[in-house]
């Protein structure tokens, strides 16, 4: 069984074949950062998991919401913050499968950040809460670079999307712990190559987790309820620790 492996602090390297500019005094993303540290610490002090969702428009990131929900519903207590450039439509979406889901409209925003979660975690209730699941605005790029504070960060690479996108968009998969290959139902129709997708994203961070699924024919969702049940595990045993 695949399980979380220990949380580390976010990458700052760059990814190879990449040239780094000299840092300046000013660091762009210290608000931000202050913000998450914040976060987590919350989290921490009431030993709720925080997962953070990422992908690109489209890879069925709400989709394994629902099934998730469906599946652990009953034996958890989940919630989801969703972020979307406009409407509620992912969050309807999500509480019609039986869990509490409140949108984050960004207004064109491309990505979530700190103080948008932090704001919206005022507006639920945290208490018992096992998991909190962010679903972050769809695109590889602006969310890879913004700490909301996770335990974790899981990112979805669909089949229907190519397999080349690992060393197209490093930092995101640089950033990730986990790997989520989605739609593995249409793999048979599509030249996506699992194995190819894996060694690129394993190029740019040897220690990503790999799971491949479909929240359509349920192949791999028992694995990533696992996954998920074996870090709330660890998120409480952390928490009876400090106590």
């Amino acid at each position: 069984m695949l399980t979380p492996s220990i949380r580390s602090p976010k990458s700052s390297k760059n990814a190879r074949g990449t040239v780094a500019c000299d840092n300046t005094t000013l660091h762009l993303l210290q608000a931000n950062d202050f913000v998450a540290d914040a976060i987590r610490k919350e989290m921490a002090s009431r030993g709720i998991l925080l997962i953070n969702i990422t992908s690109s428009a489209g890879s069925g990131k709400t989709t394994l919401m629902q099934e998730t929900a469906r599946r652990m519903k009953d034996r958890y207590r989940l919630s989801v913050l969703v972020g979307d450039l406009e409407t509620e439509r992912d969050a309807d979406r999500i509480r019609a499968a039986g869990i509490p889901a409140l949108q984050i409209v960004t207004g064109g925003i491309c990505h979530l950040e700190a103080q948008m979660v932090w704001q919206a975690m005022q507006t639920i209730d945290l208490d018992g809460l096992d998991l909190l699941f962010v679903e972050n605005v769809g695109n590889l790029v602006c969310p890879a670079s913004f700490d909301l504070g996770e335990d974790y960060r899981v990112t979805l690479i669909a089949s229907t999307e190519g397999d080349d996108k690992p060393k197209k968009y490093p930092k995101m998969f640089l950033t990730s712990e986990l790997m989520l290959v989605s739609k593995s139902d249409l793999l048979p129709y599509l030249p996506f190559s699992v194995e190819a997708v894996t060694k690129d994203a394993r190029e740019v961070n040897p220690n990503l987790q790999v799971i491949t699924l479909s929240s359509t024919s349920g192949e791999g969702i028992d694995e990533w309820c696992e996954w998920l049940e074996a870090a709330i595990a660890e998120k409480k045993a952390t928490l009876t620790a400090a106590v």
